[in-house]
């Protein structure tokens, strides 16, 4: 009798509605469903605690000399405290309970006035981020837009130029120059932390990175809470300000903007002047609502292009776009010297 029932209900998955019914039961039945993939990103700080990719990091910090940190060991140093703690701060790593050390504060003048605000991390903490740099770098950049340069594998300043220029050979001859004030010292922790966590799904490494980012800024022999920002000096700076400011470039490219950005450095190339102030005003209300930045506005305009400069150049229109780096470049050194690209961190003295 069973054995008529079951081939009955066989009979009804031949077609019709007895088929989609199981169908559906096939589709609900745990045992048959197919299993998940892992997320890559679930299981990142076993590869950033990996032998070859912390002696590497080792190497890469050494290289970049460097000063000491809060707790005065040098680079040279940084060997024999290898030698003598790699497998607990392994072991650390991996269970989330690293704690980095605050940074040093260190101030150094800017060309063009001003100070620049410096946090020097220790040799140990340099070589953690840098091990963190290597891992998380690839996932990122990849993301990144086209049209960021600053910072970046494979990409430099003189290639922003290049983009910049082939925008004004076309007949973008204005410019809409966004400079963030204090950006390295205004990024929001939680914004950047949500942004990290859209690529990133392992929390041991999520959770030392929010670990990075609050450790305490120590000057004049007093340490400092941070709440915001990320102080240029380590080697994690950079990619997370790039991180922090894609949103900027999503926005652009969803609009259909021409634009360069190199760091906190960004231009807009517009046709005409009227257009500009709309773009200018419209930007400024997306940094400062979505972001939660600050335009500088002393520094910040809508202009002709030859009247601004850019990364330390002033660039002017040519009826063809600059197509070998070898040629003629198509700008000029400024009048006045225009504040340096920010220095990727590491070899402040």
């Amino acid at each position: 009798m069973e054995k008529r029932q079951s081939t009955s209900q066989e009979g009804l998955g031949q077609g019709g509605k007895g088929g989609t019914e199981a169908a559906r039961q096939e589709a609900s039945n745990p045992k048959t469903a197919e299993p998940e993939e892992p997320n890559p990103t679930e299981h990142l700080m076993e590869r950033i605690v990996d032998r070859d990719n912390l002696n590497r990091a080792y190497f890469r910090v050494v290289a970049n000399k460097g000063s000491a940190g809060v707790d005065g060991m040098t680079v040279d140093d940084l060997l024999n405290w290898c030698r003598e703690n790699e497998q607990a701060l392994k072991a650390s790593l991996l269970t989330g309970t690293y704690r980095p050390s605050p940074v040093r504060g260190v101030q150094i003048p800017k060309p063009g006035g001003g100070k620049r605000q410096l946090g020097i991390p220790t040799a140990v903490d340099r070589r953690v981020q840098q091990a963190i740099l290597q891992v998380l770098s690839p996932i990122l950049d990849e993301q990144f837009s086209d049209s960021s340069f600053g910072f970046r594998p494979g990409r430099s300043a003189h290639d922003a130029l290049f983009a910049a220029t082939s925008h004004i050979s076309e007949g973008y001859i204005y410019v809409v120059d966004i400079d963030l004030e204090k950006f390295f010292d205004r990024v929001n922790h939680d914004m950047l932390m949500a942004r990290l966590a859209r690529h990133v799904k392992d929390k041991r490494l999520l959770k030392i990175v929010r670990a990075f980012l609050n450790a305490g800024l120590r000057q004049n022999g007093v340490v400092h809470a941070r709440r915001e920002g990320t102080p240029q000096g380590g080697p994690l700076s950079p990619l997370l300000a790039n991180l922090m400011l894609d949103d900027l470039d999503k926005e652009l490219e969803k609009r259909g903007h021409r634009f360069v950005r190199y760091a906190d450095d960004c231009n807009i190339y517009i046709q005409s002047q009227r257009a500009g102030e709309r773009v200018m005003a419209s930007i400024r209300s997306f940094i400062e609502r979505k972001l939660k930045l600050r335009v500088n506005e002393e520094k910040s305009a809508v202009a002709p292009v030859d009247e601004r400069s850019f990364l330390g150049y002033r660039l002017f229109q040519e009826r063809s776009a600059w197509d070998c780096p070898q040629e003629y470049l198509p700008f000029q050194i400024p009048d006045t010297p225009a504040d340096p690209p920010e220095p990727p961190g590491e070899t402040a003295q």
